[in-house]
């Protein structure tokens, strides 16, 4: 359960591997959250990882394997967690593939590794946690969608198509538990400096892993729906979703 002050104290990172949710992870040890389960394809590289969090004050650091792809694992994967660690106030879905655009507009199957990743992978673990949420009465499910599912642009329509299908479906699952005591939050982060986009050269408003930790922790404790990282990326993909197509096929994005 959260504590007095509505502060989170055990989460769940799916993809606890990544920049995003490891930087999410230190934010919410920051703010009194004591109990840590990071879920990462190699959970043993992430063994200084866990140490760091220790250090900044988690009681608990679990390392647990969780492969995105393994769909026929999510629900005892999801089940074993909860019995382990009992409730769980918030599940980070933190985990993506970016591909290759070039590659996957001419290959389907490299196309259908980034949907399997993004959109199914992602749906088929979130489907067992809202389960033991609702359950228990309580908690939020926070999902890294990306402004890139906003308006399919051709430099990555491919992860945009992927992120557009995971939005939502978030969408209907967040109206779907009114009154549950379950909430979803979806961040909608521009670029972000990651491992994953350090080949890219980054756009304007590009923004850091720790920057959306932080909006996501913000996100969570005022109950917001949507968050989008940095704030101003709502209006720019407002701007660029209502421009007519004749004009948004002249851009260079």
């Amino acid at each position: 359960m959260k504590d007095g002050l509505g502060s989170v104290q055990s989460a769940l990172v799916l993809g606890g591997g990544s920049d995003i949710g490891l930087a999410t992870a230190r934010t919410l040890v920051a703010e009194r959250a004591r109990t840590i389960v990071l879920a990462a394809r190699k959970p043993d590289a992430l063994v200084n990882e866990a140490e760091d969090l220790r250090r900044r004050g988690a009681r608990e650091v679990d390392l647990v394997e969780f492969d995105a792809d393994a769909l026929e694992t999510h629900a005892a994967f999801v089940e074993d967690v909860f019995e382990r660690h009992g409730d769980i106030d918030l599940v980070l879905v933190a985990f993506g593939v970016l591909g290759d655009q070039a590659v996957a507009e001419r290959d389907p199957h490299a196309a259908l590794r980034v949907l399997h990743t993004n959109l199914l992978g992602a749906v088929s673990a979130i489907i067992p946690v809202v389960e033991r949420l609702r359950a228990q009465g309580h908690g939020d499910l926070v999902v890294l969608s990306s402004v890139a599912g906003e308006r399919g642009r051709r430099s990555n329509f491919v992860y945009g198509s992927s992120k557009a299908g995971l939005d939502v479906f978030c969408q209907g699952l967040g109206d779907s538990l009114a009154g549950s005591g379950v909430h979803v939050t979806i961040v909608r982060p521009g670029f972000v400096h990651t491992k994953m986009t350090r080949p890219i050269a980054p756009p304007p408003l590009a923004t850091t892993p720790q920057a959306v930790a932080r909006a996501i922790v913000e996100g969570v404790r005022s109950g917001a729906d949507i968050v989008w990282v940095p704030a101003p990326m709502r209006f720019v993909m407002s701007g660029l979703r209502h421009l007519p197509r004749a004009i948004f096929r002249k851009l260079e994005i």
